[in-house]
């Protein structure tokens, strides 16, 4: 199929659903379920958004721009994933109890409003990649459009820029939690090191990037082609002063550069 024909598939599988909570994130992928949702459903839908210590500020105003803009129904809750137990130790299945507890309180929100679905915004790329969230929608029953409409993370770049949505190429971003090694634990003070550090690369006009934390040292992940711009000088040496105020004991940058899940490369030496 081509990308015509799978938003045409997209659109009957969201009308089949009849009414919907989205679980709305703002990222590319959740930006466009919620898009077809409102387009196909109209007041039958609903985006919801939570907010935890793991979801940035500006991502939270983004989304609620972008709900804005869509014209859907946007309700936001309060969540703490350091809560949820065993989370905070941060085991490879991490992922696997957020969504739970997400989903379980998006349920919760659909029956209270009589929507009779839950959908979230699940690609036919991420089946290919570790992510225990999956069995999390799969035991709750939540529905994932773009998965079902066998939609690729390319796929939805392109037909998110066909409906002209603003955040059509937005680099991907993924939980802050994503920034610790497994079984590194993970704690509030922590996250905000992770934060700080990666708004002053944003500061430099960076897009894609990552500040991974392991304990004393932050691991910075550029794309290849940006890494000159955090060696040259004076940059390099008000990274490392930044850094340090933030917390870090050293400063590294990582020679192989951003790529997606890399804490994930542990688990495939392991195996």
């Amino acid at each position: 199929m081509n990308v015509e024909e799978k938003l045409l598939k997209l659109k009957q599988i969201v009308k089949e659903l009849k009414s919907v909570v989205v679980a709305f994130s703002g990222g590319v992928d959740s930006t466009l379920v919620t898009k077809v949702c409102y387009d196909v459903l109209k007041d039958n839908s609903m985006a919801v958004t939570a907010r935890s210590e793991t979801y940035p500020d500006f991502e939270f105003k983004e989304a609620q721009k972008l709900a804005k803009e869509i014209g859907i129904k946007h309700l936001v809750i309060d969540t703490s994933e350091l809560a949820i137990e065993g989370f905070a130790n941060n085991p490879p299945e991490r992922c696997y109890f957020c969504k739970t507890e997400l989903f379980e309180k998006l349920k919760e929100i659909a029956k209270q409003h009589g929507f009779l679905h839950v959908a979230d915004g699940a690609n036919l790329d991420d089946t290919k990649e570790f992510r225990p969230g999956l069995e999390a929608s799969k035991e709750l029953n939540v529905s994932s459009p773009l998965k079902e409409s066998g939609m690729t993370k390319k796929d939805i770049r392109e037909v998110s820029k066909m409906l002209n949505l603003p955040n059509w190429n937005k680099p991907a971003y993924a939980c802050m939690s994503s920034r610790f090694p497994y079984g590194q634990s993970i704690t509030e003070e922590k996250l905000k090191m992770v934060s700080e550090a990666e708004k002053y690369l944003r500061g430099l006009g960076l897009e894609q990037f990552r500040v991974r934390h392991h304990e004393t040292i932050a691991r910075i992940e550029v794309l290849p082609e940006d890494i000159h711009i955090l060696t040259n000088s004076p940059t390099r040496n008000e990274l490392l002063s930044k850094f340090k105020e933030i917390g870090f004991t050293y400063v590294t940058l990582d020679l192989e550069g951003y790529r997606s899940g890399s804490m994930n490369e542990v688990l495939s030496h392991e195996n």
